[in-house]
């Protein structure tokens, strides 16, 4: 094997040989130290044997050495003499050690109806299979030319993950997906020992579940916090991807606060590169302490297997639904009732803000939390309860980190310049704050590409609206067309300001200088739409 060397005086060697004490172990730990940070040439096979040196003279005279990285004298020592692993590197044999025992694996079965099939019985792994399963068979029910759909039946499905022991009394932590529709769950652990577990309560909307066995002194986990967990730090995860019970991966934080859309906006995923794969979700993700700082939940594949982005619910979020359903065997989410969007620079522009961060509310539910405290579309929300509104999707794992009836600051951007609000959230149910689907777009209604007409008394009634006029063309090409403003729209604002009239959107389009923001109803949703026209 080739060896990697660097070339130092022989005066250096010495000296640093005799202050890491010679021929022990932290000397070679400066060895592999200096091979790291310094840059090193390879060898070629006719490289000095383990142990060797090799001496060349220098231009100064002093004779020179190629310091070889060797073993350590207990090298190959039996396991039981560990060695502890290079500094700045997380233990992670023993964290897997000391944590894997309180690590499960979670069978579950059950069954679910189906309509008639419109597969034939061929193997799942026969090329013809998806084709067959997505467009069906001609003449077959449900098929093309087929009569209609059968009566159905139920089939048997079964499943596996992960999960973790949070109480030594059998109280264990996973996914809700993992038990969903189950109607047994068999928990197994590492000492092979199988129990059936009782589903306490599970929340899909943070996809956070809490089962109980009857088992007394069993192996816990170590709960820590994300609060101070930065990215780049080393986490590791254990689970049983694919049926492998306990496996082992590492990797590190890649980002927090990640949000991965409208259905996810209660949870401010971590991201990780570990290695998960199916079989994982409900594990423990530990963090370089061996604590517990989140639940690994979803993977980001287009092969449906691992692809390097993994994400993990954050172990406060998980935490809080357990003490609920703990409590009183189901959970309540917090409400603010707005709609709202991502603000970029478009929308900076439009309301004069310094950076294009926060939530431009888009909509406010009627007779909801925002509408009590004064909350008003066009508003950008920049603060919730102290904490700082980056992207539009901190919002919703803000609100949702409170309790129905909470009172709580809200600072706002309004007619350019900050104010704050005092809201008393409400109970979201099943439904929290949403983020609104808008397109990314570009000041007279001429300069918008826009041909607008007022609404008629009938349609003002059947929209529910004083304000707004109707969009009746998009010129082709138009700045209007660029954003993503379609004809049958209904301007309701522009940059905030209520229009009801022609005069009204030239005016205040007319002192715009790179962009507006256009307030625009689309069927039942009210959405803001930046056009860029500088």
């Amino acid at each position: 094997m080739a060896q990697v060397e660097k070339m130092i005086p022989v005066k250096k060697l010495v000296w640093a040989l005799a202050v890491a004490g010679v021929f022990g172990a932290a000397g070679g730990a400066l060895a592999m130290r200096n091979a790291k940070l310094t840059p090193v040439a390879q060898t070629s096979a006719e490289a000095p044997t383990e142990g060797a040196t090799t001496s060349a003279p220098t231009s100064n005279g002093d004779t020179q050495v190629a310091a070889v990285a060797t073993p350590l004298a207990n090298a190959a020592a039996p396991a039981a003499n560990f060695t502890p692993p290079p500094a700045g590197m997380p233990d992670f044999a023993q964290i897997a050690a000391a944590q894997g025992p309180a690590v499960v694996n979670i069978s579950v079965s059950g069954t679910v109806k189906t309509r008639a099939s419109r597969t034939p019985q061929i193997d799942p792994d026969d090329p013809f299979y998806e084709f067959f399963r997505r467009f069906g068979v001609p003449g077959m029910p449900g098929g093309p030319n087929g009569g209609g759909p059968g009566e159905g039946g139920s089939r048997e499905v079964r499943g596996q993950g992960s999960g973790f022991i949070v109480s030594a009394d059998g109280v264990i932590l996973t996914n809700a997906h993992v038990v969903q529709d189950a109607q047994e769950v068999v928990v197994k652990l590492t000492d092979r020992r199988e129990y059936r577990a009782k589903v306490l309560g599970s929340d899909k909307s943070t996809d956070v579940a809490v089962l109980k066995i009857e088992a007394r002194n069993l192996p816990t986990v170590r709960m820590g916090a994300t609060k101070d967990l930065r990215v780049g730090e080393w986490v590791l995860a254990i689970g049983s991807p694919f049926g492998f019970e306990n496996s082992v991966s590492a990797g590190v934080i890649s980002a927090k606060g990640r949000s991965l859309g409208p259905d996810e906006s209660r949870v401010p995923f971590l991201q990780t590169d570990v290695a998960i794969n199916p079989g994982n979700s409900g594990g423990p993700l530990f963090n370089a302490r061996g604590e517990v700082v989140g639940i690994n939940s979803q993977i980001y594949s287009a092969s449906g297997g691992y692809q390097g982005l993994s994400f993990a619910i954050p172990v406060e979020v998980a935490n809080k639904v357990r003490q609920q359903i703990e409590k009183g065997g189901k959970v309540q989410h917090a409400k603010l009732g707005v709609m709202v969007q991502e603000v970029n620079q478009g929308f900076a522009d439009s309301f004069k803000l310094d950076r294009p961060e926060g939530a431009l509310v888009a909509n406010v539910e009627a007779d909801g939390p925002a509408a009590k405290a004064g909350l008003r579309s066009g508003d950008v929300i920049l603060g919730f309860k102290g904490q700082r509104i980056v992207a539009s999707g901190d919002l919703p794992a803000l609100v949702d980190q409170s309790l129905p009836g909470d009172k709580v600051d809200i600072e706002i951007w309004r007619g350019g310049k900050r104010e704050t609000i005092t809201a008393t959230l409400g109970d979201a149910n099943e439904k929290g704050a949403r983020l609104a689907k808008g397109g990314d777009a570009d000041a007279d209604h001429a300069r918008l590409g826009l041909a607008l007409r007022p609404l008629q008394p009938e349609e003002r009634r059947q929209l529910g609206t004083r304000d707004g006029l109707l969009i009746q063309e998009v010129g082709e090409g138009s700045a209007a067309a660029r954003a993503g403003v379609r004809p049958g729209d209904v301007l309701l604002a522009v940059n905030g300001t209520p229009v009801q009239s022609l005069d009204q959107v030239r005016s205040a389009v007319k002192g715009a200088e790179k962009s507006v923001a256009l307030l625009v109803q689309r069927g039942g949703d009210k959405i803001f739409v930046p056009v860029r026209i500088g």
